[in-house]
C-alpha cells in the first residue's frame, strides 16, 4: 500500500514497492524554452554590453542585477527593488539577462529562454560569460531530433 506523502516535501512514496518519485515542484529545475515570439525586440548590438558588476541604474544596488536585452539598461531583480520588473511594465521591454546566473527571461512568455540554443541570444550570453569569467563559455552539444 502506498504511504502518504508529507505535506512539507515534494518527495512522494508511491506504489506497492514504495518507489520514490520527485514531482519537481520544489526542486528549482526549470526547462528553458527554445523559442520565443518576442525576440524581435532585441537590441541590434548585444556584443557591447555593460559589465556584470554594473549596479542598478535606479538604486545603485550592486547585486541581483539584470541586463535589459532591448535597451541594455541594468536594473535590479524582483528580489531587490524590482526595477527590472518595473522597466518591463513601463517600457514593455520583455527580454532580460541575469548577471547572477546568465539566464535569460522573457517577461511576456513568463519563461526562461535557452540562450545557447536561440541564436539571437548567443551574443549577449557569450559576451556576459566572458566578462564575468574571463574566458569563453563551454560549448554545449545540442541534440537534433530527426523524425524517422
Amino acid at each position: 500500500m502506498a504511504k502518504p506523502a508529507s505535506s512539507s516535501s515534494s518527495l512522494q512514496i508511491i506504489g506497492e514497492d514504495d518507489e520514490l518519485m520527485f514531482d519537481g515542484s520544489e526542486s528549482g529545475w526549470v526547462e528553458a524554452r527554445t523559442h520565443c515570439d518576442h525576440l524581435g525586440s532585441l537590441s541590434s548590438d548585444l556584443i557591447h554590453i555593460p559589465i556584470p558588476d554594473t549596479p542598478c541604474n535606479r538604486c545603485q544596488h550592486p547585486d541581483e542585477n539584470w541586463l535589459c536585452l532591448c535597451c541594455k539598461d541594468v536594473l535590479c531583480s524582483r528580489f531587490v527593488n524590482k526595477h527590472m520588473l518595473e522597466h518591463y511594465q513601463q517600457k514593455h521591454h520583455n527580454l532580460a539577462l541575469s548577471y547572477s546566473d546568465l539566464s535569460v527571461w522573457c517577461f511576456s512568455c513568463d519563461a526562461y529562454l535557452d540562450a545557447q540554443v536561440i541564436l539571437s541570444l548567443r551574443p549577449a550570453y557569450e559576451t556576459a560569460y566572458i566578462l564575468k569569467f574571463g574566458n569563453a563559455p563551454p560549448v554545449r552539444a545540442i541534440e537534433h531530433q530527426h523524425n524517422v
